[in-house]
Parts: structure tokens; sequence; C-alpha cells
């Protein structure tokens, strides 16, 4: 399996950036993960860093070096990382529980598979041809799906969001593929900083039309800019599946064994930790607290899967 890889995370005027994402892979698939935690909330960006451990860890625990149901796998990891906020807002007395969108996908046999709940998005292109995009679970997104124009006072509410990880009730998670991929393909995970900005039409033909390690920065910074001095924050993570040039920062993953695995969210999670230590803002127990419940959450995941199969 050969793919570029490009990702970028800037904050915008929010007093600190809330999104997270990486990337992980064995010889024969990748996850590759986005989840932007919620403001209004308590610890946005522990939400969106407890999401992607955990996806990364139960990517590590069940790929072998393949996923055996890519789709069930979405299905019970974003599930499990829910758990794992409520479970973590319990445990520190949390008024409210920590809240965050996440979209991700796993490419793997050819094909791409793909979950999001809330309003981070996938975008794959092909040939200068938007082929998918994620809906936003939002009111909006419902609105145009139903046929319908948001008028007067509903216009004000037309980002709400109606599911998030971390919410009292159960997420709604939409799964989609297999979806065949080709060579050239791009996929494009970003948060709503982005595409809030930056039109469709706009995106696509620029993630088609340049090398994604010049379109990715280029709409970052646009977004930026069209957003302002009060601009969300703006994250993506784009993948160019096996082109016929290699694109820049291509990744060969022939080089791992059966066991072999790879992952920028550790590490990514150990700089937010440091960076966090620094400030006073999350101590050395609450780390251990939150990569703790991760682990029992996929302990307790496995046991009901164990009692299933009996």
């Amino acid at each position: 399996m050969k793919f570029g890889i490009y990702q970028v995370s800037r904050r915008g005027g929010r007093e600190k950036n809330e999104d997270r994402m990486g990337y992980c892979y064995t010889r024969e698939a990748g996850l590759f993960a986005l989840a932007d935690g919620m403001g209004g909330h308590p610890e946005g960006e522990v939400a969106a860093q407890i999401t992607l451990q955990t996806l990364a860890a139960m990517f590590q625990r069940d790929a072998k070096p393949t996923l055996a149901d890519p789709a069930r796998f979405l299905q019970d990891a974003v599930l499990i990382a829910h758990q794992t906020l409520l479970r973590y807002g319990t445990d520190k007395n949390l008024g409210d529980t920590p809240r965050t969108t996440v979209v991700a996908c796993v490419l793997q046999g050819g094909y791409v598979f793909w979950a999001h709940c809330g309003d981070s998005r996938l975008y794959m292109v092909r040939a200068g041809h938007l082929i998918a995009r994620t809906r936003d679970h939002s009111y909006s997104e419902l609105q145009e799906a139903l046929g319908r124009s948001a008028s007067g006072a509903e216009r004000f509410n037309r980002n709400v969001l109606f599911t998030c990880l971390g919410s009292p009730g159960k997420p709604m998670v939409d799964i989609s593929g297999p979806l065949a991929l080709e060579p050239g393909d791009r996929l494009l995970l970003c948060s709503d900083g982005l595409w809030g900005t930056v039109g469709d039409p706009e995106l696509v033909t620029q993630l088609a039309a340049l090398p994604i390690a010049d379109a990715v920065p280029e709409l970052v910074e646009q977004a930026l800019r069209n957003g302002g001095p009060r601009c969300d924050n703006v994250t993506a993570l784009a993948v160019e599946w096996e082109g016929e040039d290699e694109p820049e920062g291509a990744i060969s993953t022939q080089d791992l064994g059966d066991e072999g695995f790879a992952s920028t969210i550790q590490a990514a999670a150990a700089a937010l930790q440091a960076q966090e230590r620094k400030s006073g803002e999350l101590d050395e127990a609450e780390i251990d607290r939150s990569v703790r419940e991760i682990n029992e959450a996929i302990a307790q995941a496995r046991q009901r899967s164990a009692s299933k199969q009996k």
C-alpha cells in the first residue's frame, strides 16, 4: 500500500486550538482521523485527543495486518470513543461532558471506508470531480436534504449540531463504503473551520489542480483570510492514493512486517501532553486517567465481543 499525505492545523481567532488529527497504518491498512473539540463544553481538546487515541489503539489491536470488517470497526471504535468520553466526564465530576465531532476513514485492499459524527467532513476527489462528501449532522444539512429552506429565526440555528461524541444520548454515526480507489484519488478530512469559509467548488478545484502539499496549506490560509479575526481553527488532512507520480511525503507500508504498526497519533498525544503539563492545564494524574479510560473501554468492548461469539 502506498499513499501520499499532508496535514496541517492552524489556530484561528480562538483562545486555543481544540482540533486534533493523525493517522496510523499497518502493512495493508491505514486509518486517518480528525476530531474537532466543541466549544461551549469543557475540555474540547481533551475530547478530540481521547477520540483519536481510542481509534488508534483499537486499530493497532485489530489490524493484523488488515481489519476483518472495516465498516464494523469504524462503527465500534467511534461508539467506544463516545463511551470513553462519558466515563471521563463522570470520573472527573464535570458538570458537562467534553464533546467532539469526528471523521475517520480506513484504506484497505484498494477500498476506502469512512465514518463521521457531527460536522467534520470527508471529501473524495477523482480526476477533478467530487465523488463523495459526508453530510453534516446539522440543522442546515437536514433542511437541505428535506428540500426545505430555513427562514427567520430558523437561520440562527442553522449550524447547530444534533449529534456529537460525548452528548448524553447515543450519537448518530454515518458509515460509508466500500468504495473502490483509483490511482490519484484524493481524500480530504477537515474541520468546519475550513469548509465554513471555503466553498465546495473552490475546495475541489484546488485539491484537484495542485499537489496536496501545495493545495492543503493554501486552502487553510485562504480559510483563515476569509474568516477574519474571529476565524475558527482550521485543520485539514489530505491523502493521495497510489498516484502514478509519487506525491511529496509518499509513504510505502511494504517495509512493515505483518505485525508492524506506525502512528502519528500517539506522537501528537505526547506533544499535547507535554504542552499541557507546561501550561498547567492537564496534570500527570489526569493524563494517566485518560489513558486508563481508553484501555478499560477497549477491554470492555473485547469482552462484549467475546460474549456475542459464544
